[in-house]
């Protein structure tokens, strides 16, 4: 059977793939969604212009782009994330970079299920709602008494 969620060159930093995983699960199910098949590939600067420039044509840098291949709650993406910007934008935030990489992961997932961000409005709710995705991954689940 193929996994539901894959990951290619995920940075070392990152929590293990398995965690990583039932959260992005535990995310989707909050918001109405189910994870079907997800691609998570973190790619060079450069390889993420090219990305964008040929898919979208947009010649400018940026830290993910997410291909949605349905129009359902059921979702099926592959998503691209590039580590540097990641890194980069952790600095500029004051953030760790394994928490910036849960808010792009998030960010991917949000997308997915109809959460735009084009508008200072949407950006808004977005990152409202990536940072409740955040803390359900820091929700440390009850240990058995």
């Amino acid at each position: 059977m193929k996994k539901q969620i894959t990951f290619i060159n995920l940075p070392s930093f990152a929590p293990e793939q398995e965690l990583l995983a039932h959260w992005i699960k535990k995310c989707a199910i909050a918001y109405n969604g189910i994870i079907r098949i997800v691609q998570y590939n973190f790619v060079s600067e450069a390889d993420m212009l090219n990305l964008n420039t040929s898919f979208l044509s947009h010649d400018t840098h940026t830290d993910i782009i997410t291909f949605s291949y349905s129009e359902t709650t059921e979702i099926e993406a592959e998503v691209f994330i590039c580590t540097e910007r990641l890194v980069e934008n952790a600095k500029i935030n004051r953030e760790t970079a394994d928490n910036e990489l849960l808010r792009l992961i998030s960010h991917a997932v949000l997308h997915c299920l109809g959460y735009g961000d084009k508008t200072i409005a949407e950006k808004k709710i977005m990152r409202t709602e990536e940072d409740n995705c955040i803390s359900m991954f820091h929700v440390k689940p009850l240990q058995d008494v």
